[in-house]
């Protein structure tokens, strides 16, 4: 079989496979692939999202914890907007998250080859307490057109 045909069939089939509804019903499970617009997803929200931390004891300056379990990542299609959203490029496959507070507590990154496939954020990690940051969705393999989509999130101690 030509190399294009074998092609074509694959494209076919992954089409096939894929094109199958979310256990929500709503969104269709697509393959990340190159030229594509996205939005990275915290607890299913790229505006105003949140992480709830548990941190016990009295507050202080620079305090981490850990996330509660149940909470996710995921990423979406969509287009660059003036309210965010990142692009693959023209190598981009997959889509990286490192969830993590400092190289001290760095883990292996969630990595997203689908979009509308959650993952959970690990328990494991260590984020700030409260406050604001970021977390970085990243196109791989990166190129001179990727852009990255950052989300900005409020971290929230639910054991105050």
């Amino acid at each position: 079989m030509r190399t294009s045909h074998l092609l074509a069939a694959l494209g076919v089939l992954a089409g096939g496979i894929t094109a199958a509804p979310s256990a929500a019903g709503a969104d269709v499970i697509v393959p990340i692939g190159p030229d594509q617009g996205f939005h990275g997803l915290v607890n299913g929200a790229h505006d105003k999202a949140v992480i709830k931390m548990v941190c016990p004891g009295p507050a202080y300056p620079d305090q981490t914890g850990h996330p509660i379990a149940g909470q996710t990542l995921a990423v979406a299609p969509g287009a660059v907007s003036t309210k965010g959203g990142g692009y693959t490029g023209s190598l981009g496959t997959s889509v990286a998250v490192a969830v993590a507070l400092s190289a001290v507590s760095t883990g292996e990154p969630i990595v997203f080859h689908a979009y509308n496939v959650p993952q959970d954020i690990p328990t494991s990690i260590s984020l700030p307490c409260y406050g604001t940051g970021t977390i970085r969705f990243v196109p791989l393999p990166t190129s001179g057109t990727a852009v990255p989509d950052d989300v900005t999130v409020t971290y929230v101690n639910i054991a105050v």
